[in-house]
């Protein structure tokens, strides 16, 4: 793959003089045109051997377009603040809105290959990693993203010409460290590891450009020309609607499985016994999440249910055993115009907790393969493929040290109705039933069936749902205590 970009490519002064100030104006225009669509975001990846020109490109391509709306993001080593959640979460937090560009200087690619070479991780983990890219990769480019990657080439004998003469020279000497020199004495296998990596993730979704660095004007309009061309044919295509269709037929369902239906609603405790459970529990809670051991850690604590089945009762007896800095709540609703622009799972990752903190989701990432599924407000492949999305999002979360508990809180077609009509008689409650409540009650199967597919399909051997029968309030807020309670134990 590298032999091509060591071929000596060069472009005289004079053809670049020519050249550049039509393609500068050219992908200017694309700029402008892709910021009054808002159709979809440009992610610009700039991979490379130390030496080959990154920077200087990507300086460039500020310079030729309005660098107001596009995000650098120069990454190195994760800062202290990044260190304590998943590793994927420094570039999703970055990833650019629609209408906008976002060039990513060090990306997702950076700790797999130098972790094989100089940090001692194995083929599989590098395997792993690989296979965790392309799906994500994959994910975006699904959401819409327009992804180029571009991978700057230099030789053995050209990287070590062109470290020299930075060194040398006082204006640029600063750019070389001796990491980078660290680096290079480790250049055969740095080409043997990236070369496999770009094979294995060079796909018709988001294939690679291999850059030769040594020249610079050469390197400058191949990259340039090459964004253009992919900018105009991407802008070429029809718009997408900003909004997802309403009333879309109803998806064909996965299976007849519906394990809600097994559950036994009429499950209660005395009265008398609930209190005393109650502080039971919540002490025990209290004392987990004070624990030196859970300031290493992080919980993510997923609630969802039909409407009414108790989650913000059941969430006010979580909290209320807690320091409130100690945790947060994030509710969901509809995607804000400001996540509509984004990729999906993006507004979820960007709450997810430092070490040390409990973040509680009331709704959550279930939401696609639940009420847009149910609602048509996206495509069954979007729905569909959500699935593995899911898992391996909550992978990452598992594997960074992330407890993760999740919750179905159930309850029967009865029991809602009663509820629904017992909020309307009281002036305090009122504010929690609306017109949407009982609109969604007319598709309730529906939505047994989505949660069924849901519950089947996602609840993995780490991340597991715990069903709550929730007819019983009470008893529900003591299963969700101790179910808590003994996650957190187990993981600690």
């Amino acid at each position: 793959m590298f032999e091509a970009a060591e071929l000596g490519h060069h472009i005289d002064d004079k053809t670049f003089a020519q050249t550049a100030p039509n393609v500068r104006e050219a992908l200017l225009e694309a700029q402008y045109t892709l910021l009054e669509r808002r159709d979809f975001p440009v992610v610009i990846l700039v991979s490379g051997v130390d030496g080959a020109g990154k920077s200087e490109t990507v300086n460039l391509l500020n310079a030729w377009m309005d660098p107001r709306h596009i995000q650098t993001h120069g990454l190195g080593a994760p800062t202290e603040e990044e260190a304590m959640r998943p590793p994927m979460w420094r570039y999703w937090r970055r990833l650019p809105p629609k209408g906008e560009i976002g060039i990513f200087f060090g990306s997702w690619y950076n700790a797999p290959i130098n972790g094989r070479v100089v940090g001692g991780q194995s083929d599989h983990d590098l395997e792993a990693a690989v296979t965790r890219i392309v799906r994500f990769e994959r994910m975006l480019v699904e959401e819409g993203v327009l992804l180029l990657k571009f991978w700057f080439h230099l030789s053995r004998d050209a990287q070590k010409k062109r470290l020299t003469a930075l060194e040398k020279n006082p204006r640029t000497s600063w750019r070389v460290t001796k990491e980078d020199w660290k680096r290079f004495g480790h250049y055969d296998e740095f080409r043997s590891v990236s070369e496999h990596t770009l094979r294995e993730t060079s796909t018709g979704d988001a294939p690679w450009l291999v850059v030769e660095g040594v020249d610079e004007s050469y390197r400058s309009l191949t990259v340039a020309k090459h964004l253009l061309a992919t900018m105009k044919a991407r802008l070429a295509q029809p718009e997408r609607p900003h909004r997802r269709i309403h009333d879309a037929p109803l998806p064909t369902p996965i299976d007849n499985l519906r394990v809600l239906d097994a559950l036994d609603l009429d499950r209660k405790i005395a009265r008398k016994d609930f209190e005393p459970e109650l502080d039971k529990w919540q002490g025990r809670l209290a004392k987990l999440l004070r624990a030196r051991k859970f300031g290493k850690r992080s919980a993510v604590v997923v609630f969802e249910g039909m409407d009414a089945a108790g989650k913000g009762g059941a969430i006010r007896r979580v909290t209320a055993a807690l320091d409130a800095r100690q945790y947060d709540v994030y509710q969901f609703a509809a995607p804000t115009e400001e996540e509509r622009a984004q990729p999906y799972l993006w507004r979820f990752w960007r709450h997810l907790p430092r070490h040390g903190k409990l973040a509680v989701f009331d709704r959550s990432w279930y939401g696609r393969v639940l009420v847009e599924r149910v609602e048509g407000l996206c495509g069954q492949p979007a729905w569909m493929r959500a699935y593995q999305e899911i898992n391996d999002f909550e992978e990452q979360l598992v594997e960074s040290g992330i407890i993760v508990v999740k919750f179905w809180l159930a309850i029967s077609k009865e029991e809602q109705l009663r509820r629904f009509q017992a909020r309307e008689k009281v002036a305090f409650k009122r504010f929690k039933i609306t017109a949407d409540d009982w609109r969604n009650r007319e598709k309730w199967d529906d939505y047994v069936r989505a949660a069924s597919d849901m519950i089947e399909r996602t609840g993995t051997e780490i991340a597991p749902w715990t069903l709550v029968e929730a007819e019983d309030k009470n008893y529900a807020r003591i299963k969700v205590l101790k179910t808590l309670v003994g996650s957190l134990e187990a993981a600690l």
